[in-house]
């Protein structure tokens, strides 16, 4: 007989130890001869990113110890941050970004008493020099990258262009030794792809006020010697269509995945052919997403294999890992569990590689064998680190919203295999709203949210409009309408819940990180539906915000998402939660990094003043050397234990394996 215990009482085996260790996921992968690498999250060394490497015994071993930390700053959000080739006589040589310094940097890992020697300067102004998306080309002694420049101390004086590195180091003293294959005349670009022939590069460019989900082109110029690309022009893309993804093919096609029909859809342009009119979409008519919105540069939907097919990630979200063949249409999806496949590829050969996870397991590195079909995990497996049956059954639900409107959400009941519930108790719910707001919540085994369903407290993930994965028309639901539809779409969710008696009315919690934590900040401010709120590292001002208080890259995200700001201005302040500190009620906990620069620590600290004395239950945490998003086992072990606590408090359970947050009024 399996005993009863109230919701949020159960004991669990998943602590927030356990959570914080598995946290991250492998990303940018690549091929290195006939080897596999990629970049891994190692949240007990300080939350830095290991570059990784399997042997061609199935080893995994790391390529750089502590303290080398792989990972770029380009646009705050990063993107590729490594490459490497292999050299038949000499081993593999791998160029890296690291963190601290965002120095690019060369190492030889296979040469015995090798040390990363540096390839770019330091600069003192701004924020310095920054690198990704790193494209070797040995044949010229170069690498190939994204520069992003800082012209002044202000986080808007940047330039961005396609840069060549020198290999041999010449350029780590000596701006000047770097060749600048691009002129700057967008604001934006991502790193270049070479076509078959050596002859043309293409590449992704947008300026603002678009976003690179709103309006992109493609860029195409014509590689010389030793000078600038020549006769560049726009491809494809406008001010009205997102090109996400842009390759070559094999016979010289140029393949991308743009938008302009509703869905990013893969779409070609043959050689020859005249642009735009020659281009063919690949997949039409399916209603799915061929790829996704770019926060990072040199994200990978889709990759050409060497004999014409091409290995595309697909769905209604990023839901399945396929091979179409560009001739037929035909598209056949890989074996397997997995539910979500994270947007990087690498292909060597008939194979292709990349990272998938499903509702019962975590990232792991997939190959996909194109002669077989066979799918299998090859790096990075997934090891239960408690029995499965503690971990949540996830529901893919479609609920009703203002207007009418469709509302997708993933709903995670509590679940234990020790504790039922009494009969008459409805369990408490968290609403948890993902960041971006151009973003979505993937179906994926997440520890924290089995960290809750295991103890008795619901979760709804909600992926409300304005999330991506849904076509163009759901994704521009919240122009203009930040504020409104994601805080209205997440309380019919938490109202829906309550009606159909899956949730208890009176528990129910609204839990948000970056735009999800002003989408919590904002619930809490303009609804009386939650009886409390986790809110991290948050946008809680809009004016502000928009006027300095941010990054380059979002700088002007507000325009699309609010509206532009010298003519609604009143908007920007009617909507921010700081603006509404008296309608709050409700206890609410608040995280912060203080090396945060997308949402600044100062935005917590003057909503906190307006807090004062209003004698809401509160707390705020603010953890020194993390930044936007948190990365450290510590921090993550206080962020998740001090959730719980506020939730016990909150919906009057017993807790006592966490430490008690003090509510502050």
């Amino acid at each position: 007989m399996v005993p009863t215990g109230a919701y949020g009482t159960w004991p669990s085996p998943i602590d927030a130890a356990l959570a914080a260790s598995h946290d991250g996921r492998p990303e940018y992968l690549g091929v290195v001869g006939d080897e596999v690498w990629w970049t891994a999250p190692r949240p007990a060394e300080g939350g830095r990113r290991a570059l990784m490497r399997r042997r061609h015994d199935g080893a995994e071993e790391s390529v750089l110890p502590a303290p080398w930390n792989v990972r770029s700053r380009v646009i705050e959000y990063g993107g590729i941050p490594w490459a490497g080739f292999d050299r038949p006589e000499h081993g593999p040589l791998v160029v890296f970004i690291h963190f601290p310094d965002q120095r690019l940097y060369a190492y030889e890992p296979d040469r015995p008493g090798a040390e990363p020697r540096p390839l770019t300067p330091v600069s003192d102004i701004g924020g310095g020099l920054r690198w990704a998306d790193p494209q070797p080309r040995p044949e010229r002694g170069e690498v190939w990258c994204v520069l992003e420049e800082f012209t002044g101390p202000s986080p808007t004086d940047v330039r961005r262009v396609v840069a060549a590195v020198p290999l041999d180091g010449s350029a780590a003293g000596d701006r000047s030794a770097v060749r600048e294959l691009s002129d700057d005349r967008h604001h934006f670009v991502t790193g270049p792809r070479l076509s078959p022939d050596g002859t043309r590069a293409a590449w992704i460019a947008w300026d603002h006020p678009r976003m690179p989900w709103d309006g992109t082109v493609v860029m195409v110029g014509d590689v010389t010697e030793d000078g600038p690309f020549e006769n560049v022009r726009a491809a494809v893309g406008g001010s009205d269509e997102s090109v996400a993804q842009v390759e070559w093919a094999p016979d010289g096609s140029l393949l991308f995945s743009a938008d302009g029909g509703g869905w990013w859809e893969l779409q070609r342009i043959r050689p020859g052919a005249p642009d735009p009119e020659g281009r063919t979409p690949l997949c039409p008519g399916r209603g799915e997403e061929f790829g996704g919105p770019l926060w990072k540069i040199g994200s990978q939907w889709f990759r050409p294999l060497p004999g014409g097919l091409i290995a595309v990630i697909h769905g209604k979200g990023a839901t399945a890992l396929g091979i179409l063949d560009p001739e037929t249409g035909e598209l056949v999806d890989a074996p397997g569990p997995w539910s979500e496949w994270a947007p990087t590829l690498a292909v060597h050969g008939d194979r292709v590689f990349g990272v998938a996870a499903s509702p019962r397991s975590a990232y792991e590195i997939v190959e996909l064998d194109t002669r077989t079909g066979r799918a299998r995990v090859i790096g990075s497996p997934h090891d239960d680190p408690v029995d499965p049956a503690y971990y949540p059954e996830p529901q893919i639900r479609t609920f009703t919203g203002p207007g009418h409107r469709e509302i997708h959400a993933h709903i995670y009941p509590p679940h234990s295999p020790d504790r039922v519930a009494p009969d008459d108790e409805l369990p408490p719910f968290v609403v948890r709203a993902h960041g971006g707001p151009t973003g979505r919540a993937g179906l994926v085994l997440d520890l924290e949210i089995a960290y809750f369903t295991s103890r008795g407290i619901g979760v709804a993930e909600v992926n409300y409009g304005g999330s991506t994965g849904y076509g163009r028309e759901y994704r521009d639901r919240l122009k203009e309408q930040w504020g409104v539809v994601d805080v209205e779409d997440c309380a019919a969710v938490a109202q829906a819940l309550a009606d159909e008696g899956t949730a208890d009315p009176a528990r129910l919690a609204i839990r948000g990180g970056s735009a999800g934590g002003w989408t919590a900040a904002a619930s809490l401010a303009t609804t009386d539906v939650y009886a409390c709120g986790t809110v991290l590292f948050p946008i809680l001002d809009l004016f502000a915000w928009a006027t300095g208080e941010t990054h380059d890259f979002e700088s002007r995200y507000l325009e699309s998402l609010v509206g532009p700001i010298d003519e609604v201005p009143a908007r920007y302040r009617e909507r921010s939660p700081i603006n509404h500190v008296d309608h709050i009620t409700a206890p609410f906990l608040l995280l912060q990094g203080l090396d945060d620069v997308i949402c600044p620590p100062v935005q917590c600290e003057r909503f906190l003043e307006q807090i004062a004395g209003r004698r809401i239950p509160h707390a705020y945490i603010a953890f020194e050397g993390e930044g936007h998003g948190f990365r450290r086992t510590d921090t993550l072990v206080r962020a998740l234990e001090a959730e719980l606590s506020l939730y016990a408090q909150t919906f009057g359970v017993s807790s006592p394996d966490v430490p008690l947050l003090e509510l502050r009024k």
